[in-house]
């Protein structure tokens, strides 16, 4: 892992009246900081100059067309296959698992859709959400978009990021003493457990949904509930009717938990393992840079992340159209550098290293006082 910056992590925004501010855990003293910190909203303006003279927030709308026609007409491949073909148990195997890749893809359209980057128009976005996430998917679009908002505007804030807050494990020391009876069995043991349980994240994101919508926390509940209805039916129905039991209840198993693999193992390691804080919140710039990795790849690895392991960049500039965020990639990590600011790149698999590392090291004090007690 490489991280750019001569100074390493900057200083955060000085705590209000004197209360304490918290990053890993530990309380800061700002005081000798007082007036000598950096203008990172001002950094931050002078960077989003620079990418939007770079053309990098232009709409691409006409690539978007071609993508989500192109997912569309694989997955229609996949079910035609599962129609025609024999169904043997190796073909219901290589069908559920094909479906799982564009089963992804359409996810990332969800995504991109969620943040602005197909279209500007607020129905457009809630025609190619509530279609691709409710009626393909399965996921509420209304809950997903709230709960996703909130963790762009805050990640890793151990009291407001909600991709930390509905999480069993831990991924901070002091998160630990939250835990109790099955709860903090798992983070205790999550080293060993957390990968694993990434095949449930499909099935878990759905039920997120299912409460919000039970609670009436999202708008439209009759329109998405009739979706998500519609989704059961259709998916549910299809895979009955079109396999004998024992050969539908392995490709539901195959479909949904490598779609939870992929999901899982592409978002997992985007801030996992970087720093976490509580109290005040950091300037834009800094709560996006410094609690990011980025992780460039190939084409293959942008295609299976959906553009997500320039997460810095994706974070910095939500509305940026996943082609861009390549492009995006060397400008931001030469102006961080330029700045003093930490930027975090490494490789994929040493990702995967640094997160089973930190998840072994923030549940370690679950598991000392266990043996102690």
């Amino acid at each position: 892992m490489s991280t750019t910056a001569g100074r390493g992590v900057p200083a955060p925004p000085p705590a209000e009246d004197g209360a304490a501010r918290r990053i890993n855990g530990v309380a800061q003293d700002d005081g000798a900081a007082r007036g000598q910190e950096p203008d990172r909203d001002e950094d931050f303006r002078e960077l989003s100059r620079r990418v939007h003279e770079a053309g990098l927030m232009a709409p691409r709308r006409a690539r978007y067309a071609g993508r989500i026609t192109l997912i569309w007409l694989l997955n229609g491949l996949g079910w035609a296959a599962l129609v025609c073909g024999d169904r043997t148990w190796w073909q219901v195997v290589l069908v559920a698992g094909w479906l799982a890749v564009w089963s992804e893809q359409l996810a990332f359209v969800v995504h991109d859709a969620g943040h602005r980057q197909i279209s500007r128009h607020r129905r457009t976005i809630q025609v190619l959400g509530l279609v691709h996430a409710n009626l393909a998917l399965g996921v509420s679009f209304g809950w997903w978009v709230q709960h996703h908002n909130r963790h762009h505007n805050h990640p890793n804030h151990l009291e407001l990021d909600p991709d930390i807050l509905r999480r069993v494990a831990v991924f901070a020391p002091e998160q630990a003493e939250q835990r109790s009876g099955p709860a903090r069995f798992l983070a205790r043991n999550q080293r060993y457990l957390f990968f694993p349980l990434l095949g449930l994240e499909a099935v878990v994101l759905r039920i997120a949904g299912l409460i919000a919508l039970r609670r009436r926390a999202i708008r439209r509940p009759w329109l998405e509930g009739g979706l998500l209805l519609a989704h059961v039916t259709l998916y549910l129905g299809a895979v009955l009717v079109l396999l004998p039991l024992p050969a539908a209840a392995l490709f539901l198993a195959v479909h949904q938990g490598l779609l939870g693999y992929l999901l899982g193992l592409g978002f997992a390691v985007n801030h996992k393992g970087l720093p976490t804080r509580t109290g005040r919140e950091w300037s834009w710039l800094e709560r996006q840079v410094l609690t990011a990795r980025t992780l460039p790849t190939g084409l293959l690895g942008d295609f299976f992340h959906g553009g997500l392991n320039y997460q810095i960049e994706h974070h910095l500039f939500p509305g940026m159209p996943r082609s861009a965020l390549r492009r995006a990639y060397p400008l931001v990590r030469d102006f961080c550098h330029e700045r003093d600011i930490a930027y975090t790149e490494t490789g994929v698999w040493e990702s995967y290293r640094h997160l089973a590392g930190h998840l072994d090291s923030a549940s370690r004090v679950l598991r000392e006082k266990t043996a102690t007690g």
